[in-house]
């Protein structure tokens, strides 16, 4: 496969997402960002506006994702859009990978969530990493398995999704850039 086949989904929001749209952008690689009117993002490369009839093809209950999380999400309008926003990211992309920290519960903690836990209702390769833990996990349908060092995860389908939290860590950033260096280098 070349470079050119490869498209990067995200939301260009500050943080995680940022740092996967530069790489992508660094080695050539296209990028889809997922976005609506009055969301906050810091990437401008392959914007992607979704209208209301769009997000809605990405809403979900609520209340679901909330008891799937074991935590609460507000019936906030601009949450429902983030969330539906994400589906739109995992629902295109053939793997996932998520820079943030893993819960004892084995979800991921913040918003970022949300993606993992879509991503393992999909089937679909899963890779986060913790950025306390400094290391890469696996989801293996039913635990988190480490990546042990020397065997880290490289970028193996077209279309894959770089998501995670807005508060990326020196370790969360290097974590990126090598997934790239791995994969495209």
């Amino acid at each position: 496969m070349e470079k050119e086949d490869f498209i990067l989904f995200s939301g260009g929001a500050t943080g995680a997402e940022a740092a996967f749209g530069e790489n992508a952008e660094r080695y050539g690689i296209e990028e889809v960002n997922f976005t609506f009117e009055g969301h906050g993002r810091v990437r401008e490369r392959g914007l992607r506006f979704l209208n209301h009839e769009e997000l809605k093809h990405g809403d979900v209950s609520l209340e679901y994702v909330s008891r799937l999380m074991n935590r609460r999400y507000t019936d906030s309008l601009k949450i429902r859009k983030i969330l539906q926003s994400i589906w739109y990211q995992v629902n295109h992309a053939q793997e996932i990978f998520v820079v943030g920290e893993i819960l004892d519960d084995k979800t991921v903690k913040g918003g970022t969530g949300w993606g993992a836990e879509f991503a393992k209702l999909c089937n679909k390769p899963l890779y986060v990493f913790d950025q306390k833990k400094n290391a890469w996990f696996r989801w293996s349908h039913m635990e988190w398995v480490e990546s042990p060092a020397g065997d880290e995860p490289v970028i193996s389908h077209v279309h894959f999704a770089g998501t995670g939290t807005r508060f990326l860590e020196d370790n969360g950033k290097q974590a990126v850039d090598a997934l790239f260096a791995r994969s495209f280098g």
